[in-house]
């Protein structure tokens, strides 16, 4: 049984600990990388530490998919429900979003993915997530006056645009990217943002 002692000494590391050497495994190698001699070694603890904080290796590939969910899922659809004055802005705060990794965690994403190819039960959650995604970019975009399948079609343009970024892992700078931002939303909504939203989004990022 632990004890105070025992916390307190952290000898065990910690479950925030596990987790992050786990999360740090699977962005950069992928999930046959996620295993947990290597990851103890990683750490400098012994093999049974895990068991101190996960019943097996499946409980700490569960604390990574759930980890998946909130940092990718919960603030995207957020950004959907988030106050805007205008359509245009509305998708600002959208693109916004994929632009942060405080708010959307593409490197995450992307190794969920490929995860995905590999597990049919993490494969069902990417579905279902994008599902989710999706249903949220098109009520969005039906609160701004466009018929359903009309929001249908430009969700997807707008969602299918976002994720090949991190599919194909294109590299831009950061001025790039936000220099083709305008005309991403008058495609994504058929209107072209006014210059003080443009220079509201661009101040979010120090520009």
């Amino acid at each position: 049984m632990k004890t105070t002692a025992d916390t307190a000494t952290g000898w065990r590391g910690s479950r925030e600990g596990w987790i992050e050497a786990a999360y740090q495994a699977l962005v950069r190698e992928g999930v046959d990388s996620v295993k947990i001699l290597p990851l103890a070694e990683q750490l400098k603890l012994s093999r049974t530490s895990f068991y101190w904080f996960f019943k097996d290796r499946d409980e700490l590939l569960s604390a990574l998919a759930q980890i998946w969910a909130e940092r990718t899922t919960v603030p995207l659809i957020a950004a959907t429900d988030a106050f805007a004055e205008t359509e245009t802005e509305a998708m600002l705060n959208v693109i916004g979003c994929f632009l942060r990794t405080e708010t959307f965690d593409s490197r995450l994403e992307f190794a969920v993915r490929g995860w995905g190819l590999k597990d049919p039960a993490i494969l069902s959650q990417v579905a279902s997530a994008d599902t989710r995604r999706l249903a949220a970019l098109s009520a969005m975009l039906e609160r701004w006056g466009h018929d359903p399948e009309d929001a249908d079609v430009r969700a997807r343009t707008v969602y299918l645009t976002q994720i090949g970024y991190i599919s194909m892992q294109a590299e831009e700078t950061i001025e790039t990217r936000l220099s083709r931002i305008p005309t991403y939303v008058r495609i994504y909504t058929g209107h072209p943002p006014a210059p003080r939203e443009i220079a509201r989004f661009r101040a979010r990022f120090g520009l």
